[in-house]
């Protein structure tokens, strides 16, 4: 079918058909053509395809169904119409075999700038051809419906192109470009261009849907090729697929509208922005737009806002196709190439703003390549290409370290971290890292940019584990790098990845080469890395300023640095060398731009990081204590060491210390204005006034100052004078007056002091304070200046008096004492006068007193008593007490206080006397009173009653003084009916003085039971008596009892039924109460035991009265003989060790003892296999039992037998257990199949299981027995899991061999046991050694011994062989598992610093075999090297081989170098000899290029002489001493000695110019000259002028390197503040998915789990996978055989579910099941000559036919008949759970086509229908385990499968549940990872955000350094521009870059 439009005349009516071409030619079409569109013979036309093609006789042949065809009047005919095209989409192979390609965005960054890129890709490849500007652009067309475009002046796309862009996955190596293969061309590579900038960047068939889709919903491809007038346009949108869906249509089916240029009729509605775009169309040759619609929102906000952002993102993915190969070189020099002819244009229209933003990605200065490019100062080329033939181009560039400051860019698309806090005192001890943790090299792909996959480094630019003091290991971060691949590497579809790249570049065979900047003669053999150092130590050389720090004196913690990871190590030293001068430890220097200015002592130097000796460095600081001490407090500063004065004298320095001296108070003069001084230690009277007083501080030189200067801003301390009054009492000191003076112009002054009323001592002092700092008096370490005055206060007369402690309360009758304390008039106590009288009166109480008494100030009246009658003891009333002593002022003083009840005095008991009855308690009323008959309540007043006979009881009155007394029940014994008379005494316990009280009681009788009687009414009357023992026949009958009660009068009591009610018996629970009444007890049954005493009772009422007896049974008549076995087990063989007794019982087995002597010797036994020889009876008399011994059984079965006993007419028959004899031997009783072949090394799976044994072949299960394991010879090692164990429960033992050890040969496994010291024979098994080719056992080494190892050189070739168990080499090994080791020195154990080398790369004709070490540079210091080789195995070190020692020799002569750098000299032309020295004790040495002495048989001269640096020219040289400009010196065995070179006296030479020393030696001996040692030195003539500039760049380079710190410590925070949000923002929804994935598999985690829940349910899973694999299932038993290239045998290959069919496929392959399966025949034939009887079989000999056939009923996937038996194929059962594809071709070969049915009735049959239809049918096997062969033959023992148990079967597969099990646990597990590794993130982004306050604060401090930088800018050009004139002052303060770096 083909459409057919007719657009000749530009109708669109019935302008469309569609034509069958059913076996048309075309000139048959032609013919239709003319009929259907009624075109008349003669008018002319053409058919053409959608892309203008002409369709002829050929190309119609090659026309597709469904193509469209145009019918027009000639080719190239405009349409007039817009026409549709239909087209199909359906997604290519390539969507399936490729479908693991990562094709997604990357997770956690933008997609966006990735989808632009994708647009744009295929914009570039559009324009690849394009001869003039290539133009793409991108429009954000955001002011009406929203939109993205990208245009393209490309070559446009025809129909058939736009129709492949469509398919998903047809990438360009797959793609039909035109309608006709005729047609066809492929895919040509394009030619390799510099940096492989081809633009052959549009590949995969997946991007551009990817991108479009990503950014909107809907994308509009509209395009125009140049071959064609028509504009092809194709819509694709999700919403139009989603409809589709819906309605069953098929949804890779659409269409292309084709059109004319500029129609845009078919624009409607919200897509009328579309019309100007096509309006442009109209002119252009070719083009193509991707209109793409339907974004959302959060894509538009992302877009407008981060615009900046993603259009940088771009520039960089296009750096080197916007800027050309050398990049954006913002100062290009003269001549250079100009950037490519490429525009990148970004536009967007926004309705907020008036205007579109606008931006060409060639103006895009700030991406991270442009930054890269500009701040480097040199570059290393390298180029690597791989065996695929992938080239990738190198580029390495240095960012030097320039003076404070490193200059690595920072990445603009990171969000940089605040700086740390960093401040004069606490300057990072760290420098700027420079590349931090970001990796090496950025990767481009055709020229463009992979962004997601950079590579951290290669082994050659790695930083070695031991750098050298010439390259210090921060050079290593100081590099960026740049990789440029052509397309042999792969990308992933969206090309933000690399797959392969990093693999393919570390692999082995990779090659890298340097590329040299200056082509010169090609070298043989270049080494890049040796290569790469040497530029690396130049840039450092040439380029890095750092600091030399000097005599290390080890390493110290610092506590004051507010990092904590930063306080250690750092290491101090006592000496810098800094800008050609040396500040050591102990001088005084000046700080310069701190606040304040510093002046003191050098206390150490400090450098961050382990050092041993002399280092150089880029940061530093400097621990001084200020000077003087007394003013400074002793306090040190640490301050950057940037920050010295550089230009500060010694003079100044110790002027200004002693000037600061002055500022400090030495003393304090003190005045009395009023003329009233008071003398130290002055004795007044309280109220006495003390001052005024005048105080002025005077310094050291007498002159008054009132504050301390300490110099800079705000260090102004100001000066006060502190009064304080101390009074010394009883309690130490006290502070009475605290006062400030009033200061003025003329001192301090203090007013009067009137409050000196304390008596005692007193101080007033004088004491000089700092007034800002809590008036501190000590300063510097020092007491400021003080005063002290003495003095005493005395008290006055007696006027008054107070009681001392008045009591609250007091008692009746208790004495108590009143104090009085006399007083002055200020309230001070006093003594009081003599002969005083007091008086004490109180109104209702009788008061006296004993005594009066006085002490010290106190008056004390004794022993006064008060006597009254006060209320209860809970309530008291308050009394006033007045107390007057007369002759005082104030003589009279009321006290109140309570009366209280006094002490127990007599005690009261009512009733008194008292009656009781008999079994009734007693009730007494007691209470205590005091002397006036109060109640009183005392502590421990505790009321005791004692009555004989009853228990004590007793009242506590403690705190009521009363209580009542409950005796217990009075039961005493009533004599005759009478009443009895007792006493009951009661007493206080606890106060003996109050007397005790007798009251007397009468108890009279009561009328309760209290006995009873008992008796049997049998044949007479018996009357029984309490507790009486009775003998009765067991098992007899006590019948007819009675009872009868009486009460304590000796009356029988009536038994009522309520008494009844209260009788018990303890013989049943079952009693008639109507019996009871009459008196009746149940009758007693004698118990059948003799033994069985019992104890019966009868009470009444709980046993209140009762009574009881006891029955002792007797034995009846003999009725059995009874037999007694102490032991039921006897071994075979042994004598029963204990007695068994023969006894006559009764019918209830009680002994009757009937037995005689004369019985014992009637009595038999008989038993199966009893020994009667030994077998005796013998009579017992004490127990009256005949004992049998002698019981052995001598043969016969293990088990239970029966001893049969016979006397007279008794029998007893007994079982008796016969277990196995005495342990006599071992047995086998499994093992491995024999016979037995062990690997060397290898052990033997199956275990030996040992059974234990009796003589009788019994199995014997004695745990006594231990059984073990031994070899014979002994040279044979093996390693088993046990070697000796006792047997187990059942007697067995099992041995499982893990490895044998031994030389080839024959060996015996011997089983023996012991047993009580004796030794039992067992098995053993021959087995043979056989040696393992896959076992490494040494490593043999060859080289050239006699070669000679030159410092720096190369290394002669290692050739190393890896040697087998069986001598053979090995060649399977990874050379990257071999290594080289060397290290300095001839010790015995490798140390951690030796240096490890990896084998070279293998030439193209050398052995297999054999591993080379080639090329492998020899250390560059001389001495004795140990080299060693080791072998790696599973990552751990398995082999080494023997040691090599060599000596390491100087090289070549290359150099003249002294032994120590000398430091650059600044010298002038002055009369002092200390200004003009160049050189001071210096020693030159011939050295070798690596600093090796090499020249002790050389001698010559030195020629030295001065020039000007390279590129400089002086009016002048300055001369030598002497005034001469050459000067010669000995060259003695290669070294000469220097004491001092100097330039003379008025030398002349230019002011401020640069000069070299250049020292030449001049040998006959060498033909090449040696390289000279060039010393730079500064020559002045102006001291003034050199200062004053030195000064300035000075200050500029600290505040530069302050200003630096500050702003690294910034970006480092918020870079270290977005990483860890990030992180945690990456683990929080890594832990989501991981939930949702388990989720998914019905593990519902609700919410975050914590990790201990996690572990819990990772170990219950576990814990369900080992039970399932504990589980019995079917195994195959015969041992494996594993090794290299081996997959083992075959019936361990596959396991089978179903048993039927694991049965009768075992059966059918039992031939092939232990047969070997190897990857090659040299392994199977090794495997042959080794045993010959072994099968094997070589993967590599295989050839089966591929793919699968169906089953022979089934022919064109049609069945030829309906088969019962369900038929299938064998091999489809098995599952293979290794190596999948080789097993199936395995088992291919084995079973063929054979097939597996149910039963031999299906099986014939469809043998039988097949072979009818003419087709072969092959071997049928059935589930019942029979076999119907290809031939047809059935039947016989040939063809029948045996017991399953005589098969040995394929094993069984897990179940599936065991496997979702393993994916459980395994996700789980990384669930457990991601929760512990968020935990940890959250952590650590928690402590970051704890420092935000500190780091805004340095802030704060740039801008001001900012400020201060910019005026020094200005002073320094200013200078520079009157000093240099035209030369630039840049140059003259920046060092030569000829002057030679000195060595670390």
């Amino acid at each position: 079918m083909i459409t057919v439009y007719d657009l000749r005349f530009g109708k669109p009516q019935d302008s469309k058909k569609t034509l069958r071409t059913n076996d048309l030619d075309f000139y048959e079409f032609l013919q239709l053509v003319h009929m259907e569109f009624v075109i008349p013979l003669n008018q002319k036309f053409v058919l053409v395809t959608t892309d203008r093609t002409v369709v002829d006789y050929g190309k119609f042949k090659e026309l597709q169904n469904g193509s469209t065809l145009y019918l027009l009047q000639n080719q190239h005919q405009d349409l007039a119409v817009a026409v549709e095209e239909s087209i199909h989409f359906v997604p290519h192979y390539n969507t399936l075999i490729e479908s693991g390609t990562f094709e997604y965005f990357a997770e956690g960054q933008e997609a966006l700038p990735c989808s632009l890129a994708e647009l744009v890709d295929n914009s570039l490849s559009a324009t690849a051809k394009n001869t003039g500007v290539r133009m793409i652009e991108i429009r954000l067309m955001f002011d009406k419906k929203p939109a993205v475009i990208v245009l393209d002046n490309g070559c446009g796309m025809t129909s058939k192109q736009l129709n492949n862009w469509a398919v998903y996955r047809l990438s360009k190596f797959t793609r039909e470009n035109s309608t006709f293969k005729s047609d066809q061309q492929g895919y040509v590579s394009p030619e390799p261009v510099p940096r492989s900038l081809n633009s052959d960047i549009s590949y995969f068939g997946v991007g551009g849907k990817h991108a479009a889709f990503q950014i909107g919903d809907s994308v509009r491809m509209i395009s125009k090729p140049i071959s064609s007038p028509d504009v092809h346009e194709l819509v694709l949108s999700k919403e139009e697929f989603q409809k589709k869906e819906q309605n069953k249509e098929d949804v890779y089916k659409g269409t292309i509208l084709n059109r004319k240029p500029g129609d845009f009729s078919h624009i409607k509605g919200n897509e009328a922005f579309l019309q100007d775009i096509i309006r442009e169309e109209t002119g252009k040759h070719s083009f193509t737009a991707v209109v793409i619609t339907g974004i959302c929102p959060e894509r538009v906000k992302y877009l407008k806002q981060d615009f900046k952002e993603w259009t940088r993102k771009l520039a960089h993915f296009y750096h080197y196709y916007i800027h050309g190969v050398d990049g954006n070189l913002q100062n290009k020099p003269q001549g250079s190439n100009g950037s490519p002819a490429i525009n990148i244009l970004v536009t967007l229209r926004d309705k907020s703003s008036k205007s579109p933003i606008g931006v060409n990605l060639r103006n895009v200065n700030d991406d991270i390549q442009t930054l890269y490019i500009n701040s480097a100062v040199d570059t290393f080329e390298f180029k690597a290409t791989t065996q695929e033939g992938g080239i990738v181009d190198g580029v390495l560039r240095y960012h030097p370290f320039l003076y404070d400051k490193e200059t690595y860019p920072k990445d603009p698309n990171i969000i940089q971290a605040p700086p740390e806090d960093d401040n004069d005192e606490n300057e990072a001890a760290v420098m700027n890292q420079a590349r931090g943790k970001r990796d090496i090299f950025e990767c481009f792909w055709n020229g463009r940019l992979i962004p997601y996959t950079t590579i951290s480094e290669f082994d050659w630019c790695r930083q070695p584990y031991k750098t050298t003091p010439d390259l210090p290991p921060e050079c290593y971060s100081r590099f960026s790098g740049v990789l440029f691949t052509n397309d042999k590497f792969q990308v992933n579809v969206t090309k933000q990845k690399f797959m392969d790249l990093e693999i393919k570049l570390k692999h082995r065979d990779t090659l890298f080469i340097p590329v040299p900047k200056v082509q010169k003669a090609a070298k043989t053999s270049r080494n890049i890395q040796k290569e790469f150092t040497q530029w690396l130590q130049k840039c450092h050389t040439q380029f890095d300023k750092q600091v030399k720090f000097l005599n290390c004196m080890g390493i110290v913690t610092r506590n004051d640095v507010p990092t904590k990871k930063m306080q250690h190590p750092w290491t101090a030293f006592s000496a810098i060398e800094l800008d050609g001068k040396i500040y050591k430890v102990g001088e005084t220097l000046k700080s310069q731009k701190t606040q304040p200015v510093l002046y003191g002592t050098v206390q150490r130097f400090l450098l961050y990081g382990e050092h041993g000796g002399d280092v150089y460095a880029t940061g530093g600081q400097v621990d001084i204590r200020r000077e003087p001490m007394e003013l400074y407090a002793n306090v040190t500063r640490i301050i950057p060491i940037s920050k010295i004065d550089r230009t500060a004298t010694r003079e100044s320095i110790c002027k200004n210390i002693e000037n600061d001296r002055d500022k400090l108070p030495a003393k304090l003069n003190v005045e009395w204005p009023e003329g009233n001084p008071w003398p130290q230690n002055a004795v007044v009277r309280c109220g006495t006034p003390l001052g005024p007083l005048k105080v002025q501080i005077h310094n050291r030189n007498g002159r008054w100052i009132s504050s301390i200067h300490t110099g800079g801003q705000g260090a102004l301390i100001k000066l006060e004078v502190m009064l304080t009054v101390i009074f010394y009492g009883s309690k130490g000191g006290k502070k009475i007056a605290d006062l400030s003076a009033q200061s003025t112009k003329f001192g301090h002054w203090f007013e009067k002091i009137e409050s000196l009323t304390s008596l005692g001592k007193y101080t007033l002092s004088l004491k000089t304070a700092i007034r800002d700092k809590d008036l501190s008096t000590v300063y510097g370490g020092k007491e400021l200046p003080s005063y002290e005055l003495k003095f005493t206060i005395k008290e006055g007369n007696a006027e008054s008096f107070t009681v001392l402690n008045p009591a609250d309360s007091v008692r009746v009758g208790v004495p108590f004492n009143i104090h009085l304390e006399m007083k002055d008039c200020y309230g001070h106590p006093t003594t009081p006068p003599s002969k005083l009288q007091p008086v004490i009166q109180c109104k209702d109480l009788e008061l006296s007193y004993a005594t009066i008494s006085s002490s010290g100030n106190t008056l004390t009246i004794t022993g006064v008593k008060a006597i009254g009658k006060g209320q209860d003891y809970q309530n008291s009333r308050i009394y006033d007490l007045d107390v007057t002593v007369p002759g005082l002022k104030n003589h009279t003083q009321t006290i109140k206080t309570r009366l209280l009840p006094g002490n127990p005095h007599s005690l009261h008991v009512k009733p008194n006397p008292v009656k009781v009855e008999n079994g009734n308690p007693a009730s007494f009323s007691v209470e205590v009173h005091d002397e006036a008959g109060n109640i009183t309540a005392n502590p421990r007043q505790m009321v005791r009653c004692q009555i004989p006979g009853l228990q004590l009881v007793s009242s506590d009155c403690s705190k009521t003084g009363a209580g009542q007394i409950v005796t217990p029940i009075v039961n005493v014994k009533i004599i005759d009916g009478k009443p009895q008379i007792l006493n009951a005494h009661f007493s206080i316990f606890s106060h003996n003085n109050v007397p005790d009280v007798t009251v007397e009681m009468k108890v009279v009788p009561s009328n309760r039971i209290s006995r009873m009687e008992l008796f049997s009414l049998v044949e007479e009357k018996l009357e029984l008596r309490n507790k009486e023992r009775i003998e009765w026949q067991a098992g007899g009958l006590l019948q007819n009892l009675v009872y009868k009660l009486y009460d304590e009068s000796n009356k029988e009591v009536a038994v009522t039924p309520e008494i009844a009610s209260n009788i018990k018996v303890n013989w049943t629970g079952e009693v008639n109460l109507r019996s009871l009444v009459k008196g009746r007890l149940p009758d007693v049954r004698v118990p059948t035991k003799v033994q069985d005493q019992r104890f019966y009772q009868v009470s009444y009422k709980d046993q209140s009265v009762s009574f009881c007896f006891t029955i002792v049974p007797c034995p009846d008549e003999p009725a059995r003989l009874k037999a007694s076995l102490p032991k039921n087990t006897v071994k075979l063989g042994e004598t029963l060790d204990e007695t068994i007794e023969l006894e006559l019982v009764d019918q209830y087995d009680n002994v009757t003892k009937r037995l005689t002597a004369a019985a014992a010797e009637s009595m038999t036994v008989e038993a199966e296999g009893l020994d009667q020889s030994n077998i005796q009876f013998l009579w017992q008399e004490s127990s009256g039992s005949a004992a049998v011994t002698g019981v052995r059984f001598k043969s016969g079965p293990l088990g239970s037998r029966e001893l049969c006993f016979s006397y007279n007419n008794y029998t007893e028959r007994v079982i008796v257990k016969v277990e196995a004899g005495i342990p006599a031997k071992l047995k086998l009783l499994s093992g491995p199949e024999l016979p037995l072949q062990v690997l060397n090394g290898r052990g033997i799976p199956k275990p030996f299981l040992v059974q234990l044994c009796d003589e009788w072949g019994n199995p014997s299960p004695d745990q006594r027995v231990v059984v073990e394991i031994s070899t014979s010879p002994s040279t044979v090692k093996v390693m088993n899991s046990v070697i000796s164990q006792p047997v187990d429960t059942e007697g067995k033992a099992s041995f499982t061999v893990n490895a044998v050890t031994g030389s080839k040969g024959y060996y015996q496994l011997e089983f023996k046991g012991c047993f009580n010291r004796n030794p039992i024979p067992g098995p053993s098994v021959n087995f043979s050694i056989l040696p393992d080719p896959n076992k490494p056992v040494k490593l043999s080494v060859n080289y050239n011994a006699n070669a000679r190892f030159p410092a720096g050189g190369t290394f002669p070739v290692f050739s190393v062989t890896v040697v087998s168990d069986d001598g053979s080499p090995m060649a399977t090994f990874n050379p990257a598992d071999l290594s080289m080791w060397w290290w300095k020195g001839e010790s015995l154990s490798r140390p951690k610093t030796a240096t490890e080398l990896k084998c070279s790369k293998p030439l193209e004709n050398e052995k297999k075999d054999c591993y080379h070490f080639r090329d492998k540079e020899i250390p560059q210091t001389v001495g004795r090297y140990t080299i060693q080789f080791s072998l790696r195995n599973d990552k751990v070190e398995a082999l080494l081989s023997n040691q090599i020692n060599v000596n390491v020799v100087a090289n070549k002569p290359f150099k003249l170098g002294p032994e120590c750098q000398p430091r650059t000299r600044v010298v002038s032309y002055s009369t002092d000899i200390t200004s003009r020295i160049l050189v001071e004790n210096m020693t030159l040495k011939i050295m070798d290029q690596h600093g090796n002495p090499a020249g002790q048989d050389l001698n010559g001269v030195v020629l030295i002489s001065m020039k000007c640096p390279a590129g400089e020219q002086r009016r002048s040289l300055p001369l030598f001493e002497g005034e001469t400009s050459t000067i010669k010196m000995t060259l003695k065995e290669g070294s000469t000695h220097i004491e001092r070179l100097t330039i003379a006296e008025n030398s002349p030479g230019d002011d401020g110019g640069r000069y070299i020393v250049m020292f030449k030696a001049e040998l006959t001996m060498l033909p090449i000259p040696l390289s000279p040692f060039e010393l730079p030195f500064h020559f002045y003539n102006d001291s003034e002028n050199q200062s004053k500039m030195s000064e300035l760049t000075r200050k500029k380079d600290e505040l530069n390197t302050l200003y630096n710190n500050y702003e690294s410590s910034w970006n480092t925070y918020v870079e270290l503040r977005q990483m860890l949000t990030q992180k945690v923002l990456d683990f929080d929804k890594k832990e989501k998915d991981f939930r949702t994935m388990l989720s998914s598999r019905n593990i519902s985690l609700s919410q975050s789990l914590p990790v201990p829940d996690v572990l819990r349910l990772l170990r219950e899973k576990m814990a369900e996978k080992e039970r399932i694999e504990r589980l019995p299932r079917r195994k195959y038993t015969i041992p494996n055989y594993s090794g290299q290239n081996i997959l083992g045998k075959v019936g361990h290959l596959a396991v089978i579910a179903d048993d039927d069919a694991a049965w009768v496929i075992s059966w059918h392959l039992s031939g092939d099941m232990d047969c070997i399966i190897t990857k090659t025949t040299e392994e199977a034939q090794k495997i042959y000559h080794q045993d010959c009887r072994q099968q094997v079989m070589a993967l590599d000999s295989i050839f089966v036919y591929q793919g699968n056939r169906p089953l022979p009923h089934i022919r064109n996937g049609q069945g030829l008949f309906q088969p019962r038996g369900n038929p299938i194929y064998a091999r489809h059962l098995l599952v293979y759970p290794e190596n999948e594809k080789d097993c199936e071709l395995v088992f291919k070969n084995l079973l063929g086509d054979t097939i597996l049915m149910d039963d031999m009735d299906s099986a014939t049959n469809y043998r039988k229908a097949v072979v009818q239809n003419r087709i072969s049918c092959p071997t049928i096997l059935t589930r019942q385990g029979n076999r119907l062969s290809a031939k047809g033959k059935f039947g016989g023992l040939t063809n029948k499968a045996p017991p399953r148990d005589r098969v040995n079967m394929f094993g069984a597969p897990l179940p599936p549940y065991y496997y979702t099990l393993k994916d459980d646990i395994d996700l789980l597990s990384k669930y457990q990872v991601t929760l512990e590794k968020k935990k940890q993130s959250e952590d650590e982004r928690d402590r970051i955000v704890k420092k935000s306050p500190e780091i805004q604060q340095n802030q704060q401090r740039m801008s001001v350094i900012r400020k201060e930088l910019d005026e020094i800018e200005r002073q320094l050009a200013s200078s520079s521009s009157v000093r240099l004139g035209k030369r630039a002052a840049a140059n003259m303060l920046e060092p030569s870059s000829l002057l030679t770096k000195r060595p670390r």
